[in-house]
């Protein structure tokens, strides 16, 4: 994860289904993003060369353009778990991974923090909050208001479903399945979709539960309440994940509500990857 504000490197471009699997198979070349021949190589223009690039880092499928465990775990040619994004919960995995690692600083203080207030919002109002959590932490010189509105509309882009349908094109981002956010036409305002955003795929969030907690045993409810977020869930349903999770791995954790404390106890350790390859290797 990073510290700093990264607000732009995506070209205006959301991230495309191909395209990580596309700049995969790039990297696994022993290609450069920074030669004149990846246009060719990629098969699309110089910005969307850089923006391929970008979706990348911020996903976590490369790191200073070397690839991840993740980036093989997902698609690698001979043993890629998921290597063309048919699975639900392999874009579930790749959300918690954007907002988690916040090296996309907008996606993770949209999730983990605006979400909180549960209100209808416009692009204007998103800008606004930004704006004055920058003035917050005394960054105010950091921020472009050109820059952010880019930044809102990529997001927008990437989670909503298209408003004015062009071509098939509008309907390639890859996380819309997800469901998270809908344009209201009557109010001309965006929502959380709570109620009917895609179904949480409870391995991929023992997944993130576990990357969250770090070493601790003892799972706090403000972490559990973040982890929540991250995966645009109600405090009734992150506890009701809880609950199943509790009952489908009795022997890995157990949620507890004693006297008004409710938090997670961890029985075992156990590595997160393991999670993911239960999932994958049953489904």
């Amino acid at each position: 994860m990073t510290n700093k504000y990264i607000f732009s490197g995506h070209e205006s471009f959301p991230c495309k289904t191909l395209w990580l699997k596309k700049g995969y198979d790039f990297v696994i070349q022993g290609k450069d993003f920074n030669s004149s021949e990846a246009v060719i190589d990629l098969g699309v223009g110089k910005n969307m060369v850089a923006a391929i690039r970008f979706w990348l880092r911020v996903f976590g499928i490369c790191e200073n353009d070397q690839l991840t465990w993740l980036g093989n775990y997902l698609f690698n040619d001979e043993n890629g778990k998921d290597k063309y994004l048919e699975d639900l919960a392999t874009l579930w995995l790749l959300h918690f991974h954007l907002i988690y690692r916040n090296d996309a600083t907008l996606y993770n203080w949209f999730f983990t923090d605006f979400q909180r207030g549960r209100k209808p919002f416009t692009r204007e109002s998103l800008i606004t909050y930004v704006k004055r959590r920058m003035i917050g932490e005394g960054k105010e010189k950091q921020f472009n208001a050109n820059t952010v509105k880019r930044d809102v509309g990529v997001l927008l882009q990437n989670y909503c479903m298209p408003r004015k349908i062009q071509s098939h094109e509008d309907f390639s981002s890859l996380l819309l399945d997800l469901h998270l956010l809908l344009y209201r036409e009557d109010t001309k305002e965006y929502v959380f979709n709570n109620e009917g955003k895609a179904t949480v795929i409870p391995e991929i969030f023992l997944y993130g539960l576990l990357i969250i907690k770090g070493k601790d045993n003892s799972i706090s409810f403000d972490t559990l309440q973040e982890l929540g977020l991250i995966f645009c869930m109600t405090d009734l349903e992150m506890l009701d994940m809880l609950r199943l999770l509790t009952e489908r791995y009795p022997d890995l954790l157990h949620y507890s509500d004693v006297a008004g404390i409710r938090q997670v106890q961890m029985i075992k350790q156990v590595e997160p990857r393991n999670i993911l390859s239960h999932y994958y290797e049953t489904v």
